[in-house]
């Protein structure tokens, strides 16, 4: 081992994962605080600061579309205005209405809710394959031919807290939100269905 002298120092880390790390590796971490997702006044101040540094021109509406279909994540947000401001300076004289947002954003398949096609896709396959669940995430990343850590890392935290989804011991399970949000109806329960002339 080689023991090196060190100046006093902070060191400060930050995971999404936490339950990855080593308990010992955890515990040298005396301080531990869990951060809450922005909410979309805070958010939609930040697209707005982002905008001046771009010089966007951004109604007050626009910048609040863009913070309630971004997940509660400044990333998220950022990238978004940037695509409506190369869209708003292609398409509308590069001024960013809500109207032009919408339209931005529509043509990314970003819905109301921040859902994007990828997102969508993980609904409609559970529900249009595995009858809405419950399944387990092997199964339907084997289906729709992406990784599973892909799928449980990018997917599946924004629509458990959107409520669209749960995980049960069985599998992932859609939630009657998420068929709402799909314009699909719901499965029937085998105790409601009809019962048929042979019954």
């Amino acid at each position: 081992t080689l023991n090196l002298r060190l100046k006093p120092f902070t060191l400060i880390g930050a995971t999404t994962r936490t339950g990855l790390i080593s308990a010992p590796l955890r515990d040298r971490f005396h301080m531990r605080e869990h951060l809450e997702f922005y909410t979309v006044p805070e958010l939609a101040e930040i697209v707005r600061r982002n905008a001046v540094k771009l010089q966007i021109e951004i109604t007050d509406e626009a910048a609040e579309l863009v913070a309630a279909r971004s997940r509660g994540t400044p990333r998220i947000a950022n990238n978004r205005l940037r695509w409506i401001r190369d869209f708003a300076t292609a398409k509308a004289s590069g001024k960013v209405s809500r109207k032009v947002a919408e339209d931005a954003l529509a043509m990314q398949k970003v819905d109301h809710l921040g859902l994007d096609r990828q997102d969508r896709r993980y609904l409609e396959t559970m529900a249009r394959v595995f009858g809405g669940g419950p399944v387990g995430v092997e199964a339907l990343a084997h289906t729709m031919n992406i990784p599973a850590d892909t799928l449980v890392d990018e997917v599946e935290p924004f629509l458990l807290r959107s409520e669209l989804l749960v995980r049960t011991p069985r599998g992932r399970r859609m939630t009657a939100k998420a068929y709402e949000h799909l314009g699909l109806p719901p499965p029937v329960a085998p105790g409601d269905q009809q019962p048929t002339l042979f019954d």
